[in-house]
């Protein structure tokens, strides 16, 4: 029998907030951790993101907050802003069911506006490592009558290198406090704080194979180092993803391929550790708000998002594990919406492959691309789908009918908003080489250039040019640039 949210100890006011979320019946990790943290339990929680683990702690802090007093009572530490802010974001939609107050604390923010809000009273504090310790050095902030402290994405704080701080602020807390660790994975560094630092925790994990899997279709490019970048222009032209995020190994390689793709016409910008919190939030404003199509990211710099409509996955290089490639998937076909996960091997990726496949107990359906032949030959139907182009009369530009988002026409949803100014298409067309489109060629492969090119250096300022019917010699130079 289904449990409801009542059933775990959730009162009427909080339901209610629920429901006009649209939120009705509990997933697998709230159904184990609520009852558990309502009872004041201590409790180590191995869930993946996108399995519903924010609202299991949030839940129970709300219910059991005391609004008459003005103390700090709950705090949850993340390992970046962005994670920070997302926490916060899902706290606010219940807060007002409770009467909540709410400070999130972490670098950006005006400080005298958090220094005036915490002289106010606050109940829940949502923070990033550095920022809270440099308000507990203030004294500013004051956790001596703090009930419950959560650790959100405890193996990326290990990974991050922020586990000094965690501790630093752990020491700021009362000993009788209830902790609650939700990470993805559970390293032995982590078990060893959560040994030094709970009280007999209850212990819950949640199969993110049995939650993150559901509703992703899956595929495996099987390609060489060489053809990678070919193999995977290949598979953006045949799948038209309408948002997605393309994994890479390093930032390195996260940096050269963002330049690889914009220097082709595709909308998109990079995420890793080289980038500028400033740079960072402005990049996933954009990709929220669909103005970018690809997000090219390392596994720490994503860790957190969760951006709704995500259609595609791609993972450009071979997850570490099972655990990581369920965790980079797991970003699409959420929330009962369909996905695709695309990942690219090389024949030194076939034992990881082997063991991914053994972990979530299924052979994933492979296809070869490692030939010119299969690299260069047209496919039919390869050019724009549907109907969401835009076709050029003299200087007059008119949009067609575009197919609704989430619709199975061209690949998944609406792509014409992304076209730019002076091209016939949208954003999945590349350039030529004047920056100029190449015409509107529906059903036309790419033209790349000779196979004599293809071992010259990089020719940047060439790009594909689709609608050239078989101009081998006329379409850009591959370069070496991200392999």
């Amino acid at each position: 029998m289904k449990l409801d949210f009542k059933a775990l100890g959730i009162g009427a006011e909080l339901n209610e907030a629920l429901l006009q979320n649209g939120i009705t019946e509990p997933m697998p990790v709230q159904e184990q951790a609520i009852p558990a943290i309502l009872q004041s339990d201590d409790v180590i929680a191995q869930a993946q993101t996108g399995t519903g683990k924010t609202l299991a702690f949030l839940l129970p802090i709300m219910e059991m907050t005391d609004t008459h007093s003005r103390d700090v009572q709950s705090l949850i530490v993340a390992p970046t802003r962005e994670l920070a802010i997302q926490i916060t974001a899902e706290a606010k939609k219940l807060a007002e069911a409770k009467g909540v107050s709410i400070l999130s604390v972490y670098g950006g923010q005006d400080v005298e506006q958090q220094l005036r809000k915490l002289k106010n009273g606050v109940h829940m504090v949502i923070a990033t490592p550095g920022r809270l310790l440099d308000h507990i050095r203030r004294k500013s902030i004051n956790l001596k009558k703090l009930r419950m402290l959560v650790l959100d994405e405890a193996d990326e704080m290990l990974n991050m290198g922020f586990l000094s701080d965690v501790e630093a602020v752990i020491h700021q807390t009362p000993k009788d406090r209830q902790t609650l660790l939700f990470s993805a994975t559970m390293p032995k560094d982590i078990r060893a704080l959560a040994s030094r630092y709970m009280n007999s925790p209850a212990h819950i994990k949640v199969q993110g194979s049995g939650v993150t899997l559901d509703g992703i279709t899956q595929l495996v490019i099987e390609t060489t180092d060489r053809g990678k970048q070919e193999a995977l222009l290949k598979i953006i032209e045949e799948h038209r993803p309408f948002m997605s995020i393309i994994f890479c190994r390093t930032k390195h390689r996260a940096k050269a391929l963002n330049e690889l793709l914009s220097s082709k016409g595709f909308s998109c910008d990079e995420l890793h550790g080289d980038i500028t919190q400033a740079k960072r939030e402005k990049v996933m404003k954009e990709f929220r708000k669909t103005r970018l199509q690809f997000l090219v990211a390392t596994d720490v710099a994503a860790r957190g998002l969760d951006v709704e409509g995500m259609t595609h996955v791609f993972n450009y290089d071979m997850p570490f594990d099972a655990e990581n490639y369920i965790h980079r998937i797991g970003r699409t076909g959420r929330a009962g919406q369909t996905g695709v996960a695309v990942t690219f091997a090389t024949p030194r990726d076939a034992q990881t492959l082997a063991l991914i496949e053994n972990e979530i107990k299924m052979v994933i359906k492979k296809r070869r691309m490692t030939d010119d032949k299969d690299m260069n030959s047209k496919k039919k139907g390869s050019g724009v789908r549907g109907e969401a182009f835009v076709k050029r009369e003299g200087h007059k530009e008119r949009h067609g009918e575009s197919a609704p988002r989430g619709s199975k026409r061209g690949g998944q949803g609406d792509s014409s908003r992304f076209g730019k100014p002076g091209k016939k298409e949208g954003v999945f067309s590349p350039r030529n080489s004047s920056g100029q489109n190449s015409g509107n060629s529906r059903g036309s492969s790419y033209s790349r250039g000779t196979s004599a090119s293809r071992e010259a250096g990089p020719s940047r300022g060439a790009s594909a040019s689709r609608g050239q019917s078989s101009s081998r010699g006329q379409g850009s130079s591959r370069g070496r640039q991200g392999r």
